[in-house]
């Protein structure tokens, strides 16, 4: 029995990560989820947030994501994700200026339509700050 689980973080734009793993953590619609090698096959949406691998060499991976689909088989997990921007490429100063522009969006905001953009956009730049500060205190 392989104690190992293929897994795929997937962008629109390309593939973020592609390997095997122990374990993987991610933010769920409902909360937290834990996956290990041969889980029950699940198809969920998840909330913007990080997902960390536990990679087979027993290093960890970080990615963060906007939200998406989660695709969990006996044998392999695939996150889809808009947005998905590896770890170590997440920047501090990017990931504060666009929350500083998602606020100014809400304050100017005139519509409902203006309002829950705008705070969708902010959710996403707090989880990613959130998923930065976290990543950089593993280091």
């Amino acid at each position: 029995m392989a104690n190992t689980i293929q897994v795929d973080v997937v962008s629109a734009e390309e593939s973020i990560f592609s390997g095997q793993a122990r374990f993987v953590a991610l933010p769920g619609e409902a909360g937290e989820l834990g996956i290990y090698p041969r889980h029950t096959p699940l198809i969920t949406r998840i909330r913007p947030g990080a997902v960390r691998i536990e990679t087979a060499d027993g290093g960890e991976e970080f990615v963060f994501v906007a939200g998406g689909i989660l695709e969990v088989q006996p044998d392999a997990v695939t996150v889809l994700s808009d947005t998905a921007i590896r770890g170590k490429d997440l920047d501090d100063e990017k990931a504060s200026a666009a929350k500083k522009a998602a606020e100014e969006a809400l304050k100017n905001a005139k519509s409902d339509i203006d309002i829950a953009m705008a705070q969708s956009e902010l959710a996403v730049m707090a989880a990613q700050i959130a998923a930065l500060r976290k990543y950089r205190q593993k280091k």
